[in-house]
């Protein structure tokens, strides 16, 4: 089964913290897009599956330290099994389309790099201040979301 398209602005997110720590989430895809979901989730403390047949070196390089857990080979179907959060990052349309319906079939929440109107969650853009996290979802606007939120970083830090 597919997931909703998102396509209308009449479809908000429902923005929630995600508790990752010591859950499995699948990464499919392990070039640059993945790179940058990556950093996050191993900062939380998820038990990252990355499977993609190549890597970039930064992902290499945390397979090889042990931070995550990289399968050299295609994503299949199965490998959505048991994940709590799956993040679609190929640089295959059709690939991510059928990531993305395994994570549906499976009631997994899963953010599709390539096309976000076809996937189940969004990934913020954020920063962390002090015990806080700030996150920006702007629908479908990756470039304004990032706006908004360097702007409240801004005013954050500025003097009072």
């Amino acid at each position: 089964m597919a997931p909703p398209d998102h396509t209308d602005s009449g479809s908000p997110a429902y923005l929630a913290g995600l508790l990752l720590r010591g859950r499995d989430v699948l990464v499919a895809g392990a070039g640059a897009v993945a790179e940058r979901r990556l950093e996050r989730l191993l900062e939380v403390g998820a038990n990252v599956r990355v499977v993609a047949p190549d890597a970039t070196a930064w992902v290499a390089g945390r397979a090889e330290e042990g931070a995550l857990v990289w399968h050299r080979r295609p994503v299949a179907e199965s490998d959505v099994d048991g994940a709590w959060y799956v993040i679609a990052a190929t640089d295959s349309p059709e690939v991510n389309a059928a990531v993305a319906a395994a994570a549906e079939a499976r009631h997994t929440f899963c953010v599709r790099c390539d096309d976000a109107r076809h996937g189940s969650a969004w990934t913020p853009a954020s920063y962390n201040v002090a015990d806080m996290t700030v996150a920006v979802i702007g629908n479908r606007s990756p470039q304004r979301s990032k706006a908004v939120r360097d702007a409240i970083h801004r005013a954050m830090e500025e003097p009072r």
